[in-house]
């Protein structure tokens, strides 16, 4: 009776008489107290289900929620019908359903499985899957390293760095996947790739986290050098890539003097190309864009110019050639 809160069971009343065997429906807090019927009452059906039943419930209602309690409990009150017998099948037909589908999801994976999946690639020294591992894994999932889907997987699998799960990761990101096997992960993969795609707060989520996944952790990185920023712009962005990626690319490509890019930079990159339009007639300069991003449209601008002053050179030169 410890586990019933006073709530359940405001008045209870002790009886000597009354075989304590027997669970009577008003001590156990299963029904309501014949002389409290005017406030709400919490039923409790099964466990911790509860039904909240006001004074002006109907007489119907209250009396299918006692005859299934009845049921439930097999001890039928004097008078009860036959179909008694009816609730009492359609109520465990319910709670057969309810455990079934508890149970049916639990199978969905066995850690032990997934344990088993681990120790398979886990380095000989070390309680981590490395770089080598990793590749073994990807080779069973039949994905090359630099894919987008293992990018997803290490997103799933909430990894802190590059060629390296933790075994915390690796089983709580099976876990996460509902699967314990290559082959559940690989049927996973899509579903996760697409569900992404589709949804533009579970790709910032993904493009946030690819920044943090592309720092050296173990030496206290704290911005990324820009051929790995490049490197991992090219991957996040290789299933939609925006029009503008190749031309920022391109621009820190000719300024070998940017040679790291700050997290808000990296951030503000996905709202940039969202924001500013494929040729940049978008672009505000008085928005608090990073400085970076000033450069790269005057940097635009620029070859924009020279590239109709060229255009306008070779046509006066055409124009002035004399002509056969």
């Amino acid at each position: 009776m410890g586990n019933f809160c006073s709530v359940c069971y405001p008045h209870r009343s002790p009886n000597k008489n009354r075989p304590t065997s027997l669970p009577y429906p008003e001590s156990s807090g299963l029904l309501q107290a014949q002389n409290d019927v005017s406030g709400p009452v919490n039923i409790a059906m099964v466990g911790s289900t509860q039904a909240h039943v006001t004074g002006s419930t109907s007489q119907s209602h209250l009396a299918i929620t006692k005859s299934e309690t009845y049921a439930l409990l097999g001890n039928p009150p004097p008078g009860t019908s036959s179909s008694l017998k009816s609730e009492k099948r359609s109520l465990a037909s319910k709670l057969s359903g309810t455990l079934n589908r508890s149970n049916s999801e639990s199978r969905a994976y066995s850690e032990s499985k997934i344990t088993s999946l681990y120790e398979k690639y886990k380095d000989e020294h070390e309680d981590s899957i490395l770089s080598e591992g990793i590749e073994e894994f990807c080779i069973d999932l039949q994905l090359k390293p630099d894919e987008f889907k293992v990018l997803v997987l290490a997103w799933k699998f909430e990894a802190e760095q590059m060629c390296r799960f933790t075994r915390q990761e690796f089983l709580s990101g099976c876990k996460a996947l509902k699967t314990d096997s290559c082959k559940g992960i690989q049927t996973k993969l899509p579903e996760v790739v697409i569900q992404i795609l589709a949804d533009p707060e579970k790709f910032k989520e993904l493009y946030r986290f690819t920044y943090k996944f592309g720092l050296d952790c173990s030496s206290g990185q704290r911005i990324l050098p820009v051929d790995m920023a490049v490197s991992l712009w090219l991957l996040v962005f290789s299933q939609n890539e925006p029009p503008l990626l190749k031309k920022w690319l391109h621009f820190l490509e000719k300024h070998p003097e940017v040679r790291g890019i700050p997290r808000d930079t990296w951030n503000m990159f996905l709202n940039f190309t969202n924001t500013v339009g494929n040729d940049l007639t978008q672009y505000d300069d008085t928005e608090a864009w990073p400085s970076l991003f000033d450069d790269f449209v005057e940097f635009e601008n620029d070859q924009l110019n020279q590239n109709s002053s060229t255009m306008q050179d070779l046509n006066r030169e055409s124009s002035s050639s004399p002509t056969s």
